[in-house]
């Protein structure tokens, strides 16, 4: 039956392929008394075997498109289904008991499980039990007869189906076969919906329900520029589908004409296009889109894809491969910004009851625990600094004495290195990034102390309108162009300029289609977005003239009560 569904417009792109739901299917069973306990013990060898060819291939397949070392822990999962001390006990249970082997299985695992989560201070041992959860999953699907969705082994053309995508499941697609998304949580800023742009996968977020309205093999359309999806099109749903797919790609086709081009007005003022990156590999796809900076390297990834803190050498070698691999064209870095929901298995952080207003991000590096981390980044960076044009950027400052601290550790390295012989740029601006409503408040004064300021919009909005971003229930409130977030965002920028500064920003604001007539009003000067989006605002800023959009800015500014006032005022002015 044919079926529509609405939802967020995450990442542009049409496709049609058929689902494939990326859910956690139901692995219940009854306990079960048994006679035959050696055809159970046959049931069971058929679901180890059948396990272990599954993880071999799942560990080949990531091993070619991840790396080794990521592979490593389906080396670990084998490992478990191969020891014959736990192998050998739930078939002791299925002949002692008479139980069915979904019956001993759970409760042999269960067992180790608890065994070993009960080693408190060894990490090693707490790791295996999390290796013994995995495995007994899939061993069960196999024993049930269900089967265990694994992003990493598509193999064909289709739609991925799922509650949400966690950065890793969204890692493991592979663009050439997963054709398109759609999740029933999420919004624009949601980790997966950025994942999705960078990897110019089409992705449609927070549509509740999707989950349960959509069937292994059923055929989906998804509009990933519109958010419109239609579960099991007619032939004419599919040819229109079909349609705006070409019609999008032939217009990505005019924006690649754009990779060279400067990024002007129509009245030629410039502005700078930049992209956010998240690992050096991504610095091509900056490239390749024609940017002119990156204005946001989140170095935490450099922290999570590590076993260990990053050695001073490693995170050298990452800024000096950006800072080369951009050319001479300014890259802003961000000093770690951990906490939140970017937690370190190796980084003991408290446990507290809302992280995203704890103790995070510049908070650690500034504290005496956090402090050696700190200097060590800025090391590196300072050592890296002869190899570009550097800019170091920290985030989550609320008060101009964090700043200042920060600022005096940047000083202290940098005069050390000096002294060790070390060379250093002398030509490297240190700014913040303004995502706390109590910095942009006070943007005047910290302007007279920073070389620029980045306005990170996917905090700084939730902030202010004090709403958690990937809470459905008050995603109405996340509103980019809700007339108190313009002004604080106008606030910034005036501050800046009035000192002689720069302004950009850095959250998905800077690429929003319906922002940047707005932004370019206000004279933000630097924009910075998914790569991605870079060629569609360059052709969007081609048409804009800028005495119009201030005109069009400062209504929105006075005149405007909501973000719905806003958007109809930006479509009579671009239309």
């Amino acid at each position: 039956m044919t079926e529509m569904l609405k939802g967020i417009a995450a990442s542009d792109g049409v496709a049609v392929a058929k689902a494939y739901l990326l859910v956690q299917p139901d692995l219940s069973f009854e306990k079960v008394s048994v006679e035959d306990t050696e055809a159970e013990k046959a049931r069971l060898d058929d679901a180890l075997a059948a396990s272990t060819s599954e993880l071999q291939a799942i560990r080949n397949k990531a091993a070619q498109s991840l790396g080794e070392e990521e592979a490593q822990v389906f080396d670990a999962h084998l490992m478990v289904l191969a020891d014959p001390e736990m192998t050998g006990q739930i078939k002791d249970s299925i002949e002692a008991n008479k139980v069915n082997a979904e019956s001993a299985l759970k409760e042999v695992t269960d067992m180790f499980i608890s065994i070993f989560e009960g080693m408190d201070d060894n990490a090693y041992m707490q790791e295996r039990a999390a290796d013994i959860r995995d495995v007994t999953k899939r061993v069960m699907s196999h024993l049930l007869g269900v089967k265990l969705p694994n992003p990493a082994m598509i193999n064909e053309e289709v739609v991925v189906v799922a509650h949400d995508l966690t950065p890793s499941d969204t890692a493991q697609l592979d663009r050439n076969f997963v054709k398109a998304f759609i999740t029933n949580i999420g919004g624009r800023t949601s980790h997966s919906a950025i994942m999705a742009r960078s990897l110019e996968i089409p992705a449609i977020v927070g549509t509740n329900n999707v989950t349960d309205l959509v069937k292994e093999g059923d055929i989906i359309a998804a509009n990933g520029i519109t958010g419109d999806a239609i579960i099991n099109p007619t032939d004419s749903q599919i040819e229109e589908f079909k349609a705006a797919g070409d019609a999008y790609t032939a217009q990505k086709a005019e924006w690649a004409l754009l990779k060279n081009a400067e990024t002007v007005t129509a009245d030629g003022k410039h502005f700078e296009l930049a992209a956010n990156i998240g690992t050096p590999k991504d610095v091509a796809g900056v490239v390749d889109n024609g940017g002119e900076a990156v204005g946001l390297y989140r170095t935490e990834f450099l922290y999570m894809e590590s076993n260990d803190f990053p050695t001073e050498d490693e995170q050298y070698e990452a800024y000096k491969a950006v800072l080369e691999g951009m050319n001479g064209k300014p890259v802003v870095v961000r000093t770690m910004d951990i906490g939140g929901d970017k937690e370190l298995p190796y980084f003991d952080l408290p446990h507290e009851m809302n992280p995203f207003l704890g103790y995070r991000a510049l908070r650690i590096s500034i504290s005496e625990e956090g402090n050696q981390m700190f200097r060590t980044q800025l090391r590196a960076l300072l050592r890296a600094s002869v190899h570009g044009k550097l800019r170091i950027m920290f985030p989550m400052v609320a008060l101009l004495n964090e700043f200042r601290k920060a600022k005096a550790v940047f000083e202290e390295e940098k005069a050390n290195l000096k002294a060790e012989g070390v060379a250093v740029s002398d030509d490297i601006q240190v700014g913040i990034m303004i995502e706390i409503p109590a910095a942009a408040m006070i943007a005047d004064r910290f302007a007279k102390e920073v070389d620029f300021f980045s306005i990170g919009t996917n905090d700084l909005i939730q902030y202010t309108m004090a709403a958690d971003r990937m809470n459905e229930q008050v995603s109405y409130l996340y509103q980019p162009y809700n007339p108190s977030i313009l002004r604080l965002i106008k606030n910034v920028i005036d501050a800046a300029h009035k000192e002689g500064k720069w302004a950009g920003m850095c959250g998905e604001m800077a690429g929003d289609q319906t922002a940047v007539p707005l932004l370019v009003g206000m004279g933000l000067d630097e924009f910075s977005m998914s790569a991605t989006s870079i060629l569609k605002t360059r052709s969007l800023m081609k048409r804009l003239d800028t005495n119009k959009m201030k005109e069009l800015a400062d209504k929105a500014l006075t005149e405007c009560d909501t973000m719905e006032e806003v958007v109809a005022l930006v479509d009579e002015y671009v239309g």
